[in-house]
């Protein structure tokens, strides 16, 4: 919402000199999100006047008209003689006032006047248009100034407003009241404590009952429903110039006078009207909500399917408007409309936000209805609306209104509230008599519960829709009284407690990851069926069992996810194509598995109570399993290239070390295996083990991504990722010990085995490991062989083995024998044979 503060000081009287970053504090003190405040005209300078035309001369032999005109500015050129100026403009005559730039101004833009030839005249100025100095859109031709309002040398800054504070306000959904002047108004007058003169305190004008034929037919979807028209109007009036510059401030383009009247109604008192020509209406009118087949062309051309959830406004011929949210083609005001019809209601909050969002239609009057509007607003709204459209468009306002109210509807409800509700939430002692001072300031009727004092019954005020139980009000109450006034009081964390074991783990993890290379991602938890036929996962696959959000963000996204990787894989894509090539992240996060047997829908529970025991009960078998995982991918190089030496690319290699890294940080050991798992190549993917009780339990996968896969989601060639269960991983590990260093010396034995192709090297050195005993301290694959010396079909696997006592040096019988022992147990368990 944006806020001229010009038009804003009409409601309430600001202190003398307060500039429009002042208020900004002070409303922004009272909650409101005060964006920026911009300062409009701030680039127009120098000598900008009203001038009066003395003379017009036609120039010809152009292609264009051209006039050359003496203009009488007064005393502002310094000499008192005319100015003369060369002016293409054809929409004044001789005697009319004008704006006047004089050499030595600058326009917007940059635009700087002088004394200079154009057209064989010497032009000393510029006659000015809105559009020139920025006030609204208008290319019909120069500003003529009203007769009688200035005179000739009179300084048109302060006449056109062309300096002005804007203030742009981000109105969140509770505060609806302030997509208004009269609600920002009220708020600057709280501010301040300056007295609030209220522009919807106006009479009706007219009879209630007497007006154009109208009902509803359900008060639920409307509790007050308006008409009020205007016959005799001139659709040709102008829109005068205050209000076009008003409009334009506030960012609304002018359209014509009985449309920006409606519309500057609706931004000074925040009630949305629609108005019609009568002459196109046909029979009474009815609110009710659309039957299934209807269809309606708005005003943007579109024809709409209706839903049965939508308010319309119908007629004898059919809908003529979605309530709410857009009028309808058939009934819109034309430059031929006479007889004007001006709709103000108070529709249901809901409906139109449905609407809005079924049909993407979000408009003006859309935004203020589903944040609610004031119940009591509309006759005094119509009222304004159509003693402007009279005054400025020489009407005549019909004697009778159409007025139908649900007054139990539209009545606020007392909310019952204890007097030290406020002190307790906030933890600031206010008492009693700040409680209901600071809540009558904001509208609310205050009155003793009957059960004594300690009890306060509220009754809010009717613009504020929002103000629905006690916590509403306590609030209410801290931001009157400054947020600034809470205490800033650190919390004592309890003694013996701290990070949980998981948390530490995962911070452990993240540690590790991060001191590798890699950078952390956080991704949306959500996928859609395309984010997994990219993966080629399989229609069998368990990660296809997703659960379905019944209000999803994006269409596209419509499943909670069940692997990390789409997320994770979009997100390198977009560094990628800004220019980053060599990549590596990570993200721990949870995903989410249908329990077996789970109800298809979660149970919606009730808001006033707490579940009742079969509730939780449901609830409980609803809610997915959440394990949380571990994933990284990587692509480009691991180690750049410098003039040192070449780079060194990413390979499956990487990803299974970063798997290794996070089964590190839980103190476990990870074996891996060679396997066929998608969205992994076949011949590049390794599946991940750990031990839980003596038994190995698969927790994840790693390695480089298929070429399908690559392909699908535009990710450089022979990107690499791996995905690992932190649960089970953390389940598998155990608590952090310091090694013990020995000052014995080492012993080394290289040993070369001799196996198939189809074994894996980590098989070998598990068996090694195994064989070698408590004496063995480390195992190092140093050397692959393959060639004719091994024999076809057969590789040569060398590894070196470190031998070491805690408490003497070994003998050679000692390693000897532990080499031996760890050989004979790779013969068993792999086939190898010791190579010669």
């Amino acid at each position: 919402m944006r806020v001229p503060v010009s038009w804003l000081t009409e409601y309430t009287d600001l202190p003398e000199g307060t500039t429009g970053r002042e208020l900004a504090e002070k409303l922004i003190g009272l909650g409101l999100e005060v964006e920026t405040v911009d300062r409009v005209g701030a680039d127009i300078t120098g000598p900008i006047v009203v001038g009066r035309v003395l003379d017009v001369e036609e120039l010809t032999g152009f292609k264009k008209p051209i006039r050359y005109c003496r203009v009488d500015v007064g005393t502002a050129n310094g000499s008192g003689e005319p100015q003369n100026i060369v002016c293409g403009a054809r929409n004044f005559s001789e005697g009319d006032l004008v704006v006047a730039a004089l050499p030595g101004a600058e326009l917007p833009g940059g635009f700087a006047i002088s004394a200079r030839k154009t057209y064989g005249k010497v032009s000393e100025g510029m006659i000015c248009s809105a559009s020139e100095l920025n006030l609204w859109e208008d290319h019909t031709g120069i500003i003529v100034l009203p007769a009688g309002g200035a005179e000739p040398g009179d300084d048109a800054y302060g006449l056109l407003g062309l300096r002005e504070d804007v203030l742009d306000i981000a109105v969140t959904p509770d505060r609806g009241y302030a997509l208004s002047i009269r609600g920002v108004a009220r708020e600057a007058a709280t501010a301040y404590g300056t007295p609030f003169r209220d522009p919807a305190d106006v009479q009706a004008a007219g009879a209630p009952g007497k007006g154009y034929p109208a009902s509803v037919a359900d008060p639920a979807i409307c509790s007050r429903y308006v008409l009020h028209g205007v016959t005799g109007f001139d659709p040709e009036a102008p829109t005068p110039m205050w209000m076009k510059h008003r409009l334009a401030l506030a960012g609304v383009r002018s359209i014509s006078l009985a449309v920006d009247v409606t519309n500057y109604v609706m931004l000074e008192v925040g009630q949305p009207l629609h108005a019609w020509d009568r002459a196109t209406l046909s029979g009474p009118i009815e609110v009710r909500l659309a039957r299934s087949g209807e269809k309606l062309e708005t005003l943007d051309h579109v024809t709409r399917a209706l839903d049965p959830d939508d308010i319309l406004i119908t007629d004898e011929s059919g809908p003529i408007n979605l309530a709410g949210v857009m009028g309808g083609a058939t009934t819109e005001i034309g430059l031929s409309s006479t007889d004007v019809l001006v709709e103000a209601a108070h529709f249901a909050e809901t409906h139109i936000a449905r609407a809005s969002r079924r049909h993407q239609l979000s408009s003006e009057s859309s935004r203020r209805f589903e944040r609610g509007v004031d119940s009591a607003l509309q006759p005094a709204a119509a009222t304004r609306a159509v003693r402007l459209l009279a005054e400025l468009g020489g009407g005549t306002i019909d004697e009778g209104y159409t007025h139908i109210a649900d007054e139990a509807a539209v009545e606020p409800r007392p909310i019952v509230i204890a007097a030290d509700r406020p002190d307790r939430v906030a933890g600031v002692a206010y008492g009693r008599g700040r409680v209901v001072a600071a809540l009558e300031r904001v509208g609310c009727t205050v009155e003793q519960e009957a059960g004594g004092e300690a009890e306060l019954r509220v009754t809010p005020p009717t613009w504020r829709p929002d103000l629905t139980d006690p916590n509403d009000l306590a609030e209410e109450v801290i931001r009157i009284e400054g947020y600034d006034g809470i205490p800033s009081i650190p919390p004592r964390a309890p003694a013996g407690r701290g990070l949980t074991p998981s948390q530490r783990l995962r911070r452990s993890v993240g540690r590790r990851l991060a001191a590798t290379g890699f950078a952390e991602v956080l991704s949306y938890p959500f996928m859609g069926e395309r984010d997994l036929d990219g993966l080629q996962i399989d229609a069998e696959d368990h990660r296809r069992s997703a659960l379905r959000l019944s209000n999803p963000l994006s269409e596209d996204e419509p499943l909670l996810r069940t692997t990390l990787l789409p997320g994770m894989l979009k997100t390198l894509v977009r560094n990628v194509g800004r220019g980053f090539h060599d990549v590596a992240l990570y993200e721990i996060g949870l995903v989410y598995s249908p329990r077996p047997g789970a109800p298809e829908r979660a149970p919606m529970l009730a808001v006033d109570r707490g579940p009742a025991p079969d509730e939780q009960e449901s609830l409980a078998r609803a809610l997915p399993e959440q394990p949380r995982r571990v994933g990284a991918v990587l692509a480009g190089d691991r180690e750049p290239a410098t003039w040192q030496r070449s780079g060194s690319p990413t390979t499956w290699a990487d990803a299974v070390e970063a798997a290794r890294e996070t089964a590190r940080s839980a103190n476990a050991e990870l074996i891996v295996r060679a396997a066929r798992y998608a969205p992994w190549h076949p011949g590049r993917c390794a599946a991940l083990y750990v031990r839980v009780e003596g038994e190995e339990r698969l927790v994840g996968h790693a390695g480089e991504l298929h070429p399908r896969a690559v392909a699908a989601y535009g990710l450089p060639e022979r990107t690499c990722a791996m995905e690992v269960d932190l649960d089970t991983v953390e389940a598998a590990g155990g608590p952090a010990s310091a090694p013990a260093v020995s000052g014995y010396p080492v012993a080394l034995q290289d040993v070369a085995l001799v196996v198939g192709d189809g074994v894996p090297a980590a098989e070998i050195e598990e068996a090694l490991r195994t064989g070698a005993g408590e004496l063995l301290e480390d195992v190092r694959l140093f050397d692959v062989y393959t060639g004719e010396q091994v024999g076809e079909g057969r590789r040569s696997l060398a590894y070196t083995l470190r031998f070491r006592a805690p408490d003497r040096t070994l003998a050679a019988e000692e390693i000897a024998q532990a080499r031996e022992a760890a050989v004979a147990a790779a013969a068993e368990r792999t086939g190898a044979v010791l190579r010669g």
